[in-house]
């Protein structure tokens, strides 16, 4: 149902997971543990997996924090797509290792719920993606110090908002690790 023409096939994005991304975030194990079964199907069912890696000041490349956590190993013909900002797509080749691969519908995981997971999944559904969130493989830091309400209803708001998303000739929705399909 994309808008992006002769684009039929699927990819799952894992984004930020990176150690000091994902360090003392909410249910950050079980979290790990969901996007791993999802890497595990998508190789399984030959969907293709997309990692993208935020770099900045705070997060610099080949630092240990920057690393992808150890619990998931890219394999060697998966892209790994390095960011900047928020909206994996802004300034990057996401797009680019998208279209050759003829994708139009986008699996979003990963970190951080109210950053980085946001922007991505508002940037592809913008773009014409078919854009699905993976309601428990995705998390956020405990940023309540600062008025934001606790982790829990950061991710629990979004996984409501995003499956109610609805625009022309695009798909959008939340569903769980155990419930979602690559093959559907």
């Amino acid at each position: 149902m994309t808008t992006l023409k002769d684009r039929p096939n699927t990819a799952l994005l894992v984004v930020d997971v990176q150690v000091g991304v994902v360090e003392g975030s909410h249910e950050r194990d079980a979290v790990v543990a969901n996007i791993a079964t999802l890497v595990a199907r998508a190789r399984e069912d030959r969907i293709g997996v997309i990692w993208i890696q935020h770099n900045d000041s705070g997060l610099e490349r080949g630092s240990e924090a920057w690393r992808i956590v150890p619990e998931l190993t890219p394999n060697d013909d998966e892209p790994i797509v390095d960011k900047s900002y928020g909206d994996s797509f802004e300034e990057t080749t996401l797009e680019v290792k998208l279209a050759e691969r003829g994708v139009g519908r986008l699996v979003v995981t990963g970190a951080q719920t109210d950053a980085c997971i946001r922007s991505t999944l508002h940037g592809a559904f913008t773009r014409g993606y078919d854009t699905i969130l993976v309601g428990d493989a995705h998390t956020t830091e405990d940023l309540s110090q600062w008025g934001a309400p606790p982790p829990g209803q950061v991710i629990a708001h979004t996984n409501l908002y995003w499956n109610e998303q609805r625009a022309p000739g695009r798909s959008a929705g939340t569903v769980t690790t155990s419930e979602f399909n690559f093959r559907a």
